[in-house]
């Protein structure tokens, strides 16, 4: 019985031959087998096939001697039949993600395929005709099991695109270097030790994909690389770079990451066209000073390594946007790390730094500053300046009071001081009226400033585990917030006012001194978490709270005695 989907694509079939179509496509269709009416289309150009659930290629496919283009991928084919090879005018055969573990001799008769797609099959090794295929630009071999590669594969001389990204490979022959046409090579995730020296004879080579192998060094030619974009070294076991890496000057990106790198050669200073740079997660302890020459340079990726300071040539990186330098072992800045005028993200966690230099306040487009995880104990006044700051992250560090200029921070959305020594809030505080996010969780604060309700646009409120006997009235201006959490503190009472917060939906009050909540706390309908565990509430006070709204109570250990989850 011809099913729906057979019924569509004999329908195809039937339409193509009486319009003379030269394009059929029965992708997604679900087909089994291919209806035998195909092979009748002999004057078909392009057919597409992707999708399906085809195991066999039946052999009557050499009746389409006119194909130029033929789309297969996505089936479960495991095999190819040897009539594949009739198909002299193919420009395009596209077998990705199949189960081909070998294929047939015959395919190499196709001279004049430019583009060859055979990613994620099962395929194990090319025969020496590979270079039959004289005229092939494309070639997608990633995501199968190729363990070498045949030297005549230096055969293809026209070829722009080499994919062999995830393989097995663990060496490359020299006559790769004979493909001097070459302008992309995806070399990642395979099992590579060394690069042959005629990888400098790449001249054309614009982007080289070496990322995820086991390199343990670089030959001096691949500065012959005049031509390279895009160079990906990272995941490997590099120790060092040769000087000859300077002479890369076409380079834009260069990633270095997640290596064994010790030091950088002088040289890297001469990559002036450099736009990004990726070092994060090596060893290095300092340095060049020649990386101030990298005046294009965007975006510096440094964190995870073992910087104690920063060379006085960083003042040159003009340009640069992105700073990364977290997970190092700095303990102070260079002021000169105020002439980077147009640095807009500056990353600063996790060091050992106990104070900013003044020049700080010179990054006056800064709009993310992350300074956690350090040991700070204030702020230079001039952190007042930092006009289009949108994320400060102070958290973790020592600070035990803010200065008034905090106020300045008028575009500040986002402000992280939990973990500090912080006894209290300047006045100022209440000026960031477009701030979102206030985190102070584990503080010693013992109360708020009235001018805490001038934060209007305030969704996120954490105060937990300080020392508040109280909360000011005016924190039910508060009317957009929507998490306030206030346990471990030493509230005896909350404020009316806090009935006027109509969008809260979470409120944690656990392990404080109430005996008692506001009537106005029913106003609260979007409330979804109510957390009252360990204050000093009757027995009697639940008989009659939420006695509507109340879906669920539950009973927990002693220490968190009370939760309700509101409907």
């Amino acid at each position: 019985m011809v099913n729906s989907r057979q019924q569509e694509a004999l329908r195809k079939i039937e339409s193509c031959y009486c319009n003379k179509e030269d394009t059929l496509d029965l992708s997604d269709l679900g087909l089994d087998d291919l209806p035998l009416e195909i092979f009748n289309l002999t004057h078909l150009k392009a057919l597409y096939l992707e999708n399906n659930n085809l195991q066999i290629l039946p052999s009557e496919i050499s009746n389409l001697n006119r194909l130029e283009v033929l789309n297969i991928v996505n089936n479960q084919l495991q095999s190819l039949p040897p009539e594949i090879g009739d198909l002299t005018e193919l420009r395009v055969l596209a077998l990705s993600s199949n189960q081909i573990k070998s294929l047939p001799k015959e395919i190499y008769n196709l001279i004049n395929l430019e583009r060859l797609y055979l990613r994620h099959n099962e395929i194990e090794c090319l025969l020496p005709q590979i270079c039959d295929l004289s005229g092939l630009q494309e070639l997608h071999l990633e995501n199968n099991q190729l363990q070498s590669l045949p030297a005549e594969i230096g055969g293809l001389s026209g070829l722009k695109w080499l994919s062999l990204g995830n393989n097995q490979l663990q060496f490359l022959p020299a006559e790769i270097g004979n493909l001097t046409q070459l302008e992309k090579l995806h070399l990642e995730n395979n099992q590579l030790q060394s690069l042959p020296l005629e990888i400098g004879n790449l001249s054309g080579l614009q982007e080289l994909h070496l990322e995820n192998n086991q390199l343990q060094s670089l030959p001096p030619e691949i500065g012959d690389l005049s031509e390279l974009q895009e160079l990906y070294l990272e995941g490997n076991q590099l120790q060092s770079l040769p000087a000859e890496i300077g002479g890369l000057s076409g380079l834009r990106e260069l990633h270095l990451e997640n290596n064994q790198l010790q030091s950088l050669p002088a040289e890297i200073g001469n990559l002036s066209g450099l736009q990004e740079l990726h070092l994060e997660n090596n060893q290095l302890q300092s340095l060049p000073p020649e990386i101030g020459n990298l005046s294009e340079l965007q975006e510096l990726y440094l964190e995870g390594n073992q910087l104690q300071c920063l060379p006085l040539g960083i003042c040159g990186l003009s340009q640069l946007r992105d700073l990364h330098l977290e997970k190092n072992q700095l303990q102070s800045l260079p002021a000169e790390i105020g002439t980077l005028s147009g640095l807009m993200v500056l990353h600063l966690e996790n060091n050992q730094l106990q104070s900013l230099p003044p020049e700080i306040g010179n990054l006056r487009w800064l709009m993310v500053l992350h300074l956690e995880g350090n040991l700070l104990q204030t702020l230079p006044p001039e952190i007042g300046n930092l006009r289009w700051l949108g994320g400060l992250y102070l958290e973790n560090n020592q600070l035990q009071f803010l200065l008034p200029e905090i106020g300045n921070l008028s575009e500040l959305r986002v402000l992280h001081l939990s973990n500090n020594q912080l006894q209290s809030l300047p006045a100022e505080i209440g000026n960031l009226s477009g701030l979102q996010e206030l985190h102070l969780e584990n503080n010693q604060l013992q109360c708020l400033p009235p001018v805490i309700g001038n934060l209007c646009c305030l969704k996120e409120l954490h105060l937990e585990n300080n020392k508040l006997q109280s909360l000011p009235p005016e924190i039910g201006n508060l009317s957009g917030l929507r998490k306030m959490y206030l346990s471990n503190n030493q509230l005896q009472s909350l404020p009316p006012e806090i009935g006027n917060l109509s969008e809260l939906q979470f409120l944690h009050l656990e392990n404080n001194q109430l005996e008692s909540l506001p009537p106005g706390i029913k106003n609260l309908t979007w409330l979804r978490e109510l957390s009252l565990a360990g204050n000093k509430f009757p027995n009697s006070f639940f008989k009659d709270l939420f006695q509507e709204n109340v879906r669920k109570k539950k009973r927990l250990s002693k220490a968190q005695k009370y939760q309700f989850e509101i409907e």
